[in-house]
């Protein structure tokens, strides 16, 4: 149905491109439009809204009661004040950054936010290296890679037994159980300080191409990159966002929102965009999991944002649920103007379903949109700012950056240049040189292609990661990230996620993590009802390299602590086939449960 407020130049900027030849094969795409000007420093949105709209909602946060804890921007600003000229009087090191260990929540927020007010920059770890295991060697690597100025956690319970045994000698800071671990100081302590004129110095004396904060690439071991963002490529991408949605300038964004700050979606993306429009983030308590999910649906139909941002399991585990409750859904539906994901790819069989559970409660369509972008473009290359009617296309390349296609075998890999794009990886020239091509392109490492050759402002699809594809024992090539896609789908919705198999085989296969739905039927009957999907995908014409010929069920879940699935919930592949090697060879050998399409 159609979205006609998409049409309104006001709201929504046009689709427009321009393509331009080169002589070797390639071409570069960018959009017509000059980027505007944009903020100075993640600060200056912070002054701004504290001075135009200072008793404006802007962060929120359950409360173990039940309750919320609310922060108008003005008492924002006043407690980054305080921590900023606590960690002033700490005279930390230069050049070393504040490290978080812990997940999103409002003392994070404010220490992050004031760490950046006076230029020192943050990194958060994702807590999953210290609240799933007891083998602290990876957090621990991690820690010295990056030589925090101080270390800060929720909860000394929790994550003092990793700061303990790290080895580390700086300031810790807990949230909660300071007393328990020697020398630590309580985040109130840091309240209880007077801004004094030294905040206001420093503050003014950052400059665009000053580190705002480092963030770990994604599957990170004790080794990890360390993704430099700069205050300059923060601003400019928000600004890039901006032009594209217009609508932002006229409509603050409401967000309930979950997605981890140790992550580019997460933190520069959606927590950036409440920042740079004074919009309204409540942090959200849950997850997309069993158990979790309902604390996210429970927080979407009392507050009922906006825009509703996840990645594409996030929306798999929580269709269930709003699917059997038309009341539940109608109130999150109710004031969504976006429902956006990103991370991974979306299955056509979710899209579908979203929109099926759109028309039904509200009467019409939602729009359900896209980007596109990695932790080192800070993070959105390209946005689809028009209506769509299918996953898959990922936008048009937003103001101020430009796109290379260029030829990569059987695909086109692309690259990207611009004023969002890193400056290269900390302390690590050789990984930044490799990052890069002669013309000082990023070599993002996927792949994609234009929806209309002769229309390129129809934007571009995503065609997988280059890395990732494989040739069969035929010669012939299997596109990973697309064939998920097809085969989750043609699965709906018996299937949460798969990992093909069949690099060095001569056929395909696919290791499938089954869904909720799956798991209420007998094995026989669920076997029964894959080997159909399965048959039918080859009965189409698929051929051999998008046509799994043999299936396995997988019982055990997978693994974060084994790196099997991210905090963003999406799975690892490579982590996933690494650890069940010998499942791989047993569904080539036919063993046990190994289900066939013939």
């Amino acid at each position: 149905m159609p979205l006609e407020w998409l049409a309104d130049p006001s709201l929504m900027a046009p689709p427009r491109a321009v393509r331009v030849p080169l002589d070797d094969g390639c071409f570069v795409l960018r959009s017509p439009e000059a980027l505007k000007p944009y903020a100075r420093c993640i600060g200056e949105w912070i002054e701004h809204w504290a001075s135009t709209t200072p008793d404006a909602l802007a962060f929120v946060e359950r409360q173990p009661d039940g309750g919320w804890q609310r922060l108008s921007w003005i008492q924002t600003r006043e407690r980054i004040g305080r921590i900023a000229q606590a960690l002033l009087d700490m005279k930390l090191p230069a050049n070393a950054p504040v490290v978080v260990l812990s997940d999103n929540a409002l003392e994070h927020l404010l220490l992050a936010l004031a760490a950046m007010h006076v230029g020192i920059p943050v990194c958060t770890v994702s807590s999953a290296y210290c609240r799933l295991t007891r083998d602290y060697s990876k957090v621990h690597g991690i820690l010295h890679t990056l030589g925090p100025a101080l270390v800060y956690a929720s909860d000394a319970a929790v994550y003092g037994p990793a700061v303990a045994s790290s080895g580390l000698q700086c300031p810790v800071v807990f949230g909660r159980g300071a007393e328990t671990h020697r020398g630590a100081l309580p985040f109130d302590a840091l309240l209880e300080q007077k801004e004094g004129p030294g905040v206001r110095k420093a503050y003014q004396a950052i400059t665009p191409d000053m580190q705002a904060k480092y963030l770990l690439t994604s599957g990170s071991t004790g080794h990890p990159k360390v993704v430099i963002n700069t205050h300059r490529m923060l601003c400019a991408n928000q600004q890039m966002i901006a032009q594209a949605w217009r609508f932002l300038e006229k409509e603050k964004p409401v967000l309930v929102d979950w997605l981890p700050w140790s992550h580019t979606f997460g933190a520069n993306h959606n927590l950036h965009m409440v920042l740079r429009n004074g919009g309204t983030m409540v942090i959200d308590e849950g997850r997309p999991a069993p158990g979790l999910i309902e604390k996210t649906l429970a927080n979407l139909a009392e507050v009922q944002p906006t825009i509703w941002f996840n990645v594409p399991r996030g929306f798999d585990v929580a269709l269930p649920l709003l699917e059997a409750d038309a009341q539940l859904a109608r109130k999150v539906f109710a004031r969504l103007r976006v429902l956006f994901y990103a991370g991974a790819a979306l299955p056509q069989a979710t899209w579908e379903r979203l929109q099926a559970l759109a028309r039904k409660v509200r009467g019409e369509d939602v729009w359900l949109t896209t980007s596109w972008g990695s932790t080192e473009t800070s993070p959105a290359i390209t946005s689809a700012h028009w209506q769509l009617d299918r996953a898959g296309v990922i936008g048009g390349v937003l103001p101020g950056l430009e796109m290379k296609f260029v030829p990569n075998g059987e695909k086109l890999e692309l690259r990207v240049r611009g004023v969002s794009i890193f400056p290269g990886y900390r302390d690590a020239p050789h990984l930044t040189a490799q990052a890069f091509d002669a013309e000082g392109y990023y070599c993002i490492g996927d792949a994609g292609f234009l929806a209309d050759e002769a229309h390129p402002e129809r934007g571009v699809v995503f065609n997988g990661r280059v890395a990732e594809d494989f040739k069969l024992t035929t010669g012939t090539w299997v596109s990973v990230g697309t064939l998920r896609v097809k085969v989750v789908s043609a699965l709906a919705p018996f299937a949460q996620d798969v990992v093909v198999t069949g690099h060095d085989r001569h056929e395909i296969g696919v290791l499938v993590f089954p869904s909720p739905a799956a798991a209420g039927l007998p094995p026989q009957e669920l076997a029964t009802k894959i080997g159909a999907a399965l048959r039918k995908l080859r009965d189409e014409g698929a051929g051999s390299s998008s046509c799994p010929t043999r299936a396995l069920v997988l019982t055990e879940p997978p693994s974060a602590d084994a790196g099997e699935i991210t905090d963003k919930g999406y799975i690892n592949q490579r982590a996933v086939l690494q650890r069940r090697a010998a499942l791989v060879e047993s569904l080539y050998a036919g063993g046990e449960g190994v289900i066939l399409a013939a």
